[in-house]
């Protein structure tokens, strides 16, 4: 598997995850509200690199109030975002360096590749905050382990 299979790979991981998140909390009568909130901080942040990597305003701030319904819409928008830009840009641009200024409004350069590597364990890392919070209030979280979507030919 080469880097951008790899990055392929992940980017479907992270599609799937975030729907078997929001599945969970749809399931719910009262949701919690953190967890609906981390879910759009997700997202968001999602739109952000994104819109980064293409020299794009974004289109979300960085912590929007989002219900699941929203969400939802945001997950299918932003995997067609995520996939045309992966075929347009990968593997050969995942050395490029991108100029951008962060939600502090410092001046950075970061490589693609470094990028794509952050969006997704940022995500994973907020997906785990909804599972402990979810297992928490007696819930049954997704179950998104990475391992567990490969085994399952999920995505």
């Amino acid at each position: 598997m080469n880097l951008g299979e790899h990055y392929e790979q992940l980017r479907k991981y992270d599609v799937w995850a975030n729907h078997e998140v929001l599945k969970a909390l749809e399931k719910l009568p009262n949701p919690p509200a953190r967890c609906v909130e981390w879910l759009a901080h997700i997202l968001a942040a999602e739109d952000v690199w994104l819109t980064r990597l293409k020299s794009e305003p974004p289109t979300l701030a960085v912590w929007p109030g989002l219900s699941l319904k929203q969400s939802e819409q945001h997950i299918e928008r932003l995997g067609k975002g995520w996939s045309d830009y992966f075929a347009a840009k990968l593997p050969h641009g995942l050395e490029e360096l991108i100029s951008y200024k962060n939600s502090k409004g410092e001046e950075w350069s970061s490589k693609v590749s470094d990028v794509l590597t952050h969006v997704f364990l940022h995500s994973a890392y907020h997906r785990g905050q909804i599972a402990s919070v979810m297992r928490a209030e007696g819930h049954t979280p997704a179950y998104t382990d990475f391992i567990h979507g490969v085994r399952q030919e999920l995505f």
